[in-house]
């Protein structure tokens, strides 16, 4: 059983103001693993307090003290991975293997870019007659989610702390217990105190309270298009920043001159990591008709290889989500050619790698993010069709396009109305921008692109001599 009894504000563990607590729950056993408290707005309040306090002195720190900080943070999560993945592993239900890697290694490497970046990145310019500044936005109210909870903190914090903001985090309610490590590494690095705060609470209360109050100047939110339209409309009627990166229902394109093979079981597998709880999985294959059949049962061979590999999604209601979903899908007349709606276990919130063919445009499971192991794969005519479908929902988050070579995959891929496109299997890249068009977000994290988010411009113009 693993908990604090309080919240992690001014540089200190402080106790809760109400007594109210959430229960971390292991979704493979469904065991409670541990207990956090439950933060009332009062909670928040005390925290944008100590952070606006510490900004003024934080924003004037160097640029070269805010990246050995942060380089110190690095180093605090190397030295404690193990504890962090196992801790992510434990509350989240990803194989140990994939959070050591995947959910541990990828915000090591993040928060190393901004320690390099936070040195380097030129915060101001001439222009003219004029010197151009970049100054942090202010005090920022980072609110996470649970499917990549360490990823998603450094992705925020790191940039944040770099540009010289004050941060106050309130991360998931299923995933607090990285948070809280998180905390710790921040406190050992010596992060200076009331520079980054964190307070554990439910979404409708802390989430809220926090992106309602006045002495945020910022809003950044990793979740679902729901929540980011709210907290939008609320930063909106204060004329508050917001950054927001939301749901995603993205395309990949296997075009006739590709190795298909290679294409299929690149893009099974996408689907499939982290259980399918990725805003940026190709959940949708779109395949030329005269290879369609050939590509569906590579697609359910792939998918019925992974079996027990993928762990659990992360609760109960996630599960029965995604598993309404597959129903959906059969009663659309989507043909099931892997997995299906039954459980695989009788324990822990499972849910089996499934691949729909014969799936349409319209269909529910083509246009909704459903945020599980769930592959629909779509025929096309030609490339126009196929674009037509690529671009057909209200997502733009990512996608991949194959082709027999890259200009080709290119030519696709710059028409696609999408933020991070993958060409030919191409690496993820955490300094390239990552964010979406249309529904999937306003702004950019990761780079030089997300730590701009949390600058603001001003510009001095001096008499000409």
């Amino acid at each position: 059983m693993k908990a604090h009894d309080g919240m992690y504000i001014d540089g200190a563990w402080r106790p809760a103001v109400g007594a109210d607590t959430i229960e971390v729950v292991n979704p493979a056993d469904e065991q409670v693993i541990g207990r956090v408290p439950a933060g009332t707005a009062e909670d928040v309040d005390a925290a944008v307090r100590a952070a606006r306090a510490a900004f003024p002195g934080w924003a004037a720190t160097a640029p070269a003290e805010r990246a050995a900080r942060l380089a110190a943070l690095r180093d605090v999560l190397v030295a404690r991975k193990d504890e962090i993945a196992e801790t992510v592993t434990a509350e989240l239900g990803s194989p140990l293997p994939f959070s050591q890697n995947v959910q541990v290694g990828l915000p090591i490497a993040v928060a190393g870019s901004y320690a390099e970046l936070a040195a380097t990145y030129s915060f101001e310019e001439k222009v003219g007659n004029s010197t151009v500044y970049q100054e942090p936005v202010g005090v920022v109210g980072a609110i996470t989610p649970w499917n990549y909870p360490l990823h998603q903190i450094v992705a925020k914090v790191a940039p944040a702390l770099a540009a010289g903001c004050t941060v106050v985090l309130k991360p998931a309610e299923d995933t607090p217990l990285t948070a809280q490590l998180f905390a710790e590494a921040a406190h050992e690095a010596g992060v200076p105190a009331g520079v980054f705060n964190l307070v554990t609470g439910l979404g409708p209360v802390a989430g809220q309270a926090l992106a309602e109050h006045p002495g945020v100047d910022l809003v950044s939110f990793t979740g679902s298009t729901a929540v980011g339209r709210r907290i939008g409309a609320t930063a909106g009627a204060a004329v508050k920043k917001v950054a927001l990166e939301l749901g995603g229902k993205s395309a990949n394109v296997i075009l006739p001159s590709a190795d298909l093979a290679k294409a299929v079981n690149v893009g099974v597998a996408n689907v499939m990591s982290n259980s399918g709880q990725t805003c940026s999985a190709w959940t949708r294959m779109l395949v030329h008709r005269e290879r369609y059949e050939e590509a569906v049962e590579l697609a359910a061979t792939a998918a019925a290889k992974y079996g027990d590999r993928i762990g659990p999604v992360v609760n109960a209601g996630q599960q029965a989500r995604v598993r309404g979903y597959i129903e959906k899908g059969l009663a659309e007349g989507a043909r099931l050619v892997a997995g299906g709606p039954e459980s695989p276990r009788e324990r822990g919130y499972f849910v089996q790698p499934t691949v729909f063919a014969d799936v349409t445009p319209e269909m529910t499971i083509a246009q909704e993010e459903i945020f599980g192991p769930v592959l629909a794969i779509l025929p096309y005519e030609d490339e126009q069709d196929a674009l037509r479908i690529a671009n057909g929902t209200v997502y733009g988050l990512a996608g991949a396009v194959w082709a027999g070579d890259d200009a080709e995959a290119v030519a696709f891929a710059r028409r696609m109305e999408t933020g991070q496109v993958d060409i030919n299997g191409g690496r993820f890249n955490p300094l390239a921008p990552f964010g979406g068009y249309k529904q999937s977000g306003v702004g950019r994290e990761l780079g030089a692109h997300g730590l701009a988010e949390y600058l603001q411009t001003k510009s001095l113009q001096f008499q000409e001599r």
